[in-house]
């Protein structure tokens, strides 16, 4: 791999960590309580486990520096709702809840705007 391919992949990651942080923290004002970041299993991944009241809700961040390819919200097409919904059950299984389930995207674009959709699948 090239210098400049593992310092790209690097500011790739250092934006996806920043957009999450953004979206934690805007959440976090909006009342949301954080529960679990970045869980991972080989079903996928879950951004951001938070609770809302009485509901669980399972947050998908989306960084877009431009549409030029699409917005950060067509990002989340139904095979990563898909993926999505299979982490959670996954989730789910090493930690039982008997509450409802909310799935919301956060999409942030290049100028910082976010875009809070809640129920979005």
């Amino acid at each position: 791999m090239l210098f400049t391919e593992i310092k790209t992949k690097a500011y790739h990651l250092i934006r996806g960590e920043n957009a999450e942080q953004q979206a934690h923290d805007y959440l976090l004002k909006q009342g949301l309580k954080s529960v679990c970041r970045n869980y991972r299993c080989k079903q996928g991944e879950l951004d951001l486990i938070m609770t809302d009241q009485h509901s669980l809700v399972i947050v998908e961040v989306k960084f877009r520096k431009s549409d030029k390819y699409g917005s950060a919200l067509e990002c989340v097409t139904r095979t990563k709702q898909s993926r999505i919904i299979a982490a959670t059950h996954h989730y789910l299984s090493t930690s039982p809840l008997n509450c409802p389930i909310r799935f919301d995207v956060i999409a942030i674009s290049g100028d910082s705007k976010i875009e809070w959709v809640q129920n979005a699948f």
